[in-house]
């Protein structure tokens, strides 16, 4: 689990296993506070209560999705505490600003308005509700925007300077904030919770308009989540995916020859599909490559060099290149099948045959869960790309653990954090799929407007 050591190997799992889990709900919230914006755009423009009332479904589930990511979110400001005090002690002083400006501004302004949405329709003119709606989606995203910007400044540290001691002080917060690093990671992170978010929708749409209920809102639900989601899951892989790919292979070049599983430097580097890293021989297994396609992606020449694992030193390696490798495979084939996906559905959405379609509704209904995979599989690339090093270059992950914690204390943590988390997410599916069983509300007649 890392270095041998095992006290450190407990940290890094409970740290990966709470955030994997944590990051189930915050890409949901961000993804459908733009489509709950959208909703409530709609129903001004159509005064019948259909989008209202669509919109007001969605702020439920917004809602109940919101106070998981608040309960599964605060441990893991805590465990810079308690796992990580030295990596706390030495970058507070950078890191600690931007989860101030997260916490101060961000979080409680997205909370407040929150209440405000959902409680304060009947006290509000339809404006106003849509005012709040709009506030609330860019609280959400804000609150993104440092966070990222944080894992940002980890990746690729700029804006600090050392002192005697080891520590980091920050130099400059403008720095910080225009990290190269950080639009198209933030780009990127923000359109893959938007495309959660829309097969969320259609997901539920399609699954209405199987068991033939809610008929016209299970149509505004798909045709929404379709339409959006072809845009986002379009530009996950370009210019975002692109962007933040090239980025990797500037700042990180390491990290793109095992996320590539490419051990040897080549020229013209062909790009796996499939294969199986083999740590021994240090070669990939029963590879399918597309030759010089990875020379051209990264540097945008067929012949162009691209440097494997063999340029740089063993210890620089990430920790666990076949994890890497498949965390970062399963990313980009599962963003692959979702541009499929959503554009066969808008096919027949815009020959207006999506509706009457079971085959591509199940479809939908059944892809609900794997925009949740990919995003996760993204995070785990970027984190375990970055390995060793918590921030790059300058602090490895061996010096960042409390010292003090042993691994009988991580493991009871860990095993703590399974067991409530397995409680939670009981909770979480009975809460969504009462709602989900109640629905947006009365039908309307079959003249309400559908259109998204």
């Amino acid at each position: 689990m890392g270095h041998g050591d095992s006290a450190l190997g407990l940290h890094r799992l409970t740290f990966a296993f709470t955030i994997n889990y944590h990051y189930l709900f915050p890409q949901l919230t961000m993804g459908l506070a733009l489509l709950i914006v959208v909703l409530k755009t709609l129903a001004l423009r159509h005064p019948e209560a259909h989008y209202d009332r669509a919109a007001r479904f969605w702020a439920r589930l917004f809602g109940i999705t919101f106070a998981m990511g608040v309960v599964t979110g605060i441990p893991m400001e805590f465990q810079f505490g308690t796992h990580w005090a030295r990596f706390a002690a030495a970058t507070g002083g950078v890191i600690g600003q931007l989860l101030a400006l997260e916490g101060v501004f961000a979080f409680f302004l997205e909370s407040s308005l929150l209440g405000a949405f959902l409680y304060g329709e009947r006290y509000l003119k339809p404006r106003g509700h849509w005012l709040v709606a709009v506030f609330l989606w860019l609280g959400s995203w804000l609150s993104a925007f440092f966070i990222t910007a944080t894992d940002a400044w980890m990746q690729n540290p700029v804006g600090y300077a050392r002192t005697g001691d080891g520590m980091f002080r920050l130099t400059s917060l403008a720095a910080l904030l225009t990290n190269p690093w950080l639009p198209w990671q933030y780009l990127h992170t923000q359109l893959g919770s938007v495309v959660s978010g829309c097969f969320v929708m259609a997901g539920i749409g399609a699954f209405y308009l199987i068991r033939r209920t809610h008929e016209a809102h299970a149509r505004t639900f798909t045709a929404l989540g379709v339409t959006v989601g072809l845009v986002a899951s379009v530009g996950m892989a370009f210019p975002t995916g692109d962007g933040q790919g090239k980025n990797v292979a500037v700042r990180q070049p390491v990290a793109l020859a095992a996320m590539e599983g490419l051990f040897e430097t080549k020229q013209g580097a062909p790009m796996a599909l499939i294969g199986q890293p083999d740590m021994e021989r240090l070669r990939l297994d029963n590879p399918i490559e597309v030759p010089q396609v990875l020379s051209m992606l990264t540097w945008s020449r067929w012949a162009a060099e691209v440097k494997g694992l063999d340029a740089f030193a063993r210890e620089d390696w990430p920790d666990n290149v076949p994890l890497l490798y498949y965390s970062y495979h399963i990313m980009v084939g599962l963003g692959t099948l979702f541009i499929a996906i959503m554009t066969v559905a808008a096919l027949l959405l815009w020959r207006r045959r999506l509706y009457i379609s079971r085959p591509m509704l199940w479809v939908l209904m059944l892809a609900t869960p794997f925009p949740f995979i990919a995003n996760n599989m993204g995070w785990n690339t970027a984190e375990l790309g970055r390995q060793p090093w918590l921030v790059y270059g300058l602090m490895r992950t061996a010096e960042g653990s409390s010292p003090n914690v042993s691994s009988g204390n991580a493991l009871f943590v860990l095993l703590g954090f399974m067991g409530m988390y397995a409680l939670l997410g009981l909770l979480y599916l009975f809460l969504v799929v009462r709602e989900v069983e109640h629905g947006p509300g009365p039908e309307e007649p079959s003249s309400a407007p559908v259109a998204a």
